[in-house]
C-alpha cells in the first residue's frame, strides 16, 4: 500500500478543488519522568496590563510586547474574506490547502505495509477488530474498527474515522474497558458515557474507525508527556498536528479502498484535540470525505493569545508559521461545501465567517452550527460581537468565545441526527 506523500496531496487539490525505544545509552541521565511536563492550566494568570508599549515610538523593550503587537499588526495572509468574488473562492480554497499542507510538513515516504489485522472479537450486533497501521518507518499506529453484522462488499456500510479529545482513548470511544484497567474519575462517569462517539456510530449502522492521538493512551510513552513528544517534533521539522494527521490520512487512505465501506458516504468526526485532523482531512481529501464533525468550539487562535497577551498556545497545538497565513476558521471556511458540524458553538463573529464562505459556495445549509446549552440563545451570549478587551484571563475569553468549558465533551445527541440527515442513514 502506498503511504501518503506531500506530493499526492497536491495532487489531490487539483482534483478536489530512529526507533521509538525510549533506553537510556550506558551513563546517560535518566529520562524525565512525563509528570515534570504537565499540560498547560485551563485558567492563566493575566498580564498586569495590556501589552502596551509607553514609548513615544511605540516600540517594545520586552519580548512578549513585540510579539503581541507584532501579531496584531500581521493578519494571515490567506485569511477568508467574506467580501471576495465567488468566482475566487475556489482558487482561494487551493492556496489554503496548499499552504496548509507545507505547514503540517508531511513525511515523504515510498511504499509502506498495508494495516494488518491483528483479532477480531464478537459484540452484540457487530464485530470488534484490532488493526496496526504503518505510516511511515519506525511508526505503528493501533486502530479498532466496528462493524455491524451484515456489512459486506454486498453490502456496504456508511464509515466514520473517530478521533478523541486529549486525555481519551480508542476503547473508550468504543465503550470498551481502558487497557491499563483504569476506570473513569468519579464524578466524570457521564463523560465517558458520551465521549462513546464509536460505539455510537456502530450501533446506527456505521462501520466505525477508532484511532488514538500521537503520544496518547496506548501510544504514549512512560518517559516522555506528548508536551515533550510535540518539543521534539518541532526540532526534527514535523509538528504534532501534522503527525496526527499523516496518520490518520494513511488509515483513510486505506479504508476508503474496503469493498465494505460506502465512500459515498465517508466522515471524519473528532472531538477537542481530535477535532483538528478531522478538519484537516476534510481538506485534503475533498473527494473522499463527505462529512466532518467538529465536536468542539470554533478557536480562533491568533484571536485568543492576542486576548491572553501573547499566551503561547500548547506545544501540541503549534503549527510553525500558521499565524502568518491563516487560522482555524479559514480552514473551516476553506471546507465549504462538504457538509461541516459545529456541536459546541464559539465566537459567533468567527462563525459567520464560516457561514458566508458556505454561502459563496452554494451550499448555506451545508453548515450547522449548535451551542452550548448555557449559551443556546442569543440573549445567553451578550459579549459574542463585542472586541475581546486584550488582558484577560482564560476563563474571561470563554465568556466572550461562547464556551462553557466544564460541559466539553463529545455530543451524540447533536452528531448522530446530523449525520443520519446527511448521509441518509
Amino acid at each position: 500500500m502506498k503511504s501518503i506523500k506531500r506530493r499526492s496531496f497536491l495532487g489531490l487539490l487539483g482534483s478536489g478543488l530512529a526507533s521509538s525505544s525510549a533506553l537510556n545509552t550506558a551513563g546517560a541521565a535518566p529520562a524525565t519522568p512525563a509528570a515534570a511536563t504537565p499540560e498547560p492550566p485551563a485558567d492563566t494568570p493575566a498580564p498586569l496590563s495590556p501589552l502596551k508599549s509607553n514609548r513615544e515610538d511605540g516600540r517594545s523593550i520586552d519580548g512578549p510586547g513585540f510579539i503581541q503587537a507584532y501579531m496584531k499588526a500581521n493578519p494571515p495572509k490567506l485569511a477568508f474574506d467574506p467580501t471576495m468574488d465567488a468566482a475566487d473562492f475556489p482558487a482561494w480554497q487551493a492556496s489554503i490547502r496548499s499552504k496548509m499542507t507545507e505547514l503540517l510538513a508531511l513525511p515523504e515516504v515510498g511504499e509502506t505495509p498495508a494495516p494488518k489485522h491483528v483479532w477480531t472479537e464478537a459484540r452484540e450486533g457487530y464485530s470488534l477488530q484490532r488493526w496496526e497501521a504503518y505510516p511511515e518507518p519506525y511508526c505503528v499506529v493501533p486502530f479498532l474498527l466496528l462493524v455491524p453484522e451484515g456489512v459486506s462488499a454486498q453490502s456496504p456500510a456508511p464509515t466514520v474515522m473517530c478521533f478523541p479529545g486529549s486525555g481519551h482513548s480508542k476503547e473508550a470511544l468504543a465503550g470498551e474497558p481502558e487497557l491499563d484497567g483504569k476506570k473513569p474519575k468519579k464524578g466524570t462517569e457521564w463523560k465517558w458515557r458520551d465521549n462513546r462517539q464509536a460505539l455510537y456510530f456502530v450501533q446506527q449502522g456505521y462501520v466505525a474507525c477508532a484511532v488514538d492521538n500521537p503520544s496518547r493512551c496506548e501510544t504514549a510513552s512512560p518517559f516522555r508527556s506528548f508536551i515533550e513528544f510535540s518539543n521534539c517534533a518541532i526540532s526534527c521539522g514535523r509538528n504534532y498536528l501534522g503527525i496526527s494527521v499523516s496518520q490518520k490520512a494513511h488509515i483513510l487512505e486505506w479504508l476508503t479502498e474496503q469493498p465494505y465501506v460506502d465512500t459515498k458516504r465517508f466522515a471524519v468526526c473528532g472531538h477537542s484535540l481530535g477535532s483538528d485532523p478531522a478538519d484537516a482531512l476534510g481538506m485534503l481529501y475533498p473527494d473522499r470525505v463527505h462529512a466532518v464533525i467538529h465536536n468542539d468550539f470554533c478557536c480562533n487562535w491568533r484571536e485568543r493569545s492576542i486576548a491572553l497577551g501573547a499566551y503561547p498556545d500548547g506545544l501540541h497545538h503549534v503549527v510553525p508559521g500558521m499565524f502568518a497565513w491563516y487560522d482555524a476558521p479559514d480552514l473551516q471556511a476553506a471546507l465549504a461545501p462538504c457538509p461541516l458540524l459545529f456541536t459546541e458553538g464559539g465566537r459567533t463573529p468567527q462563525l459567520n465567517r464560516i457561514r458566508a464562505a458556505y454561502a459563496l459556495a452554494d451550499a448555506p445549509d451545508n453548515v450547522e452550527i449548535h451551542y452550548y446549552k448555557k449559551y443556546l440563545t442569543p440573549e445567553l451570549r451578550p459579549r459574542e460581537n463585542d472586541p475581546i478587551p486584550e488582558g484577560v484571563t482564560m476563563a474571561e475569553y470563554f465568556t466572550y468565545a461562547n464556551v462553557d468549558a466544564p460541559n466539553h465533551r463529545f455530543r451524540p445527541d447533536r452528531a448522530l441526527p446530523w449525520l443520519k440527515g446527511v448521509f441518509g442513514v
